[in-house]
């Protein structure tokens, strides 16, 4: 009696409909695909180099060019990484700088503007060092008897 072959990476069956033979176009009648092979009666399309580029109108002025161009992309933004007071929990201290923040795993770089968000509560009185604060987060800070040093 033979041993049967236990399943893995390299004799896994394919599903059925995952291997599927090309549609031979152009190869008769019987194929399904005769004649003109899909394409159609003549027209642009129908021909060997009839496919146009994406966004062609046959000569007419295309829709990317009849919308004006808006807004502006400021090459200059640094983005800030964004922390929020419910994240400072995790703190061991109250004194936030960005050297603990990459401690906690909230930033990722310490050479990168850090902004702090007001979601969340202050749950202690935190002293932020070297971070940008929004309104709220300053608010809820300096409720809880912190204070935010430049």
């Amino acid at each position: 009696m033979a041993k049967k072959e236990q399943l893995g990476l390299h004799n896994l069956p394919a599903p059925d409909g995952a291997r599927t033979d090309p549609k031979r176009k152009g190869r008769g009648p019987g194929s399904g695909l005769g004649k003109t092979a899909g394409r159609g009666h003549k027209g642009q399309r129908a021909r060997a180099s009839g496919n146009v580029r994406p966004g062609f109108e046959g000569g007419q002025m295309p829709l990317i060019r009849r919308v004006p161009k808006r807004g502006f992309t400021n090459p200059f933004r640094v983005p800030a990484q964004v922390v929020n007071l419910r994240d400072l929990v995790k703190a061991p201290s109250e004194a936030i700088d960005p050297a603990v923040l990459l401690e906690l795993g909230l930033i990722r770089h310490t050479d990168v503007p850090v902004k702090i968000l007001g979601t969340g509560e202050a749950t202690r009185p935190y002293v932020i060092r070297g971070c940008g604060i929004s309104k709220g987060a300053q608010e809820k800070i300096e409720r809880a008897g912190g204070r935010i040093e430049a």
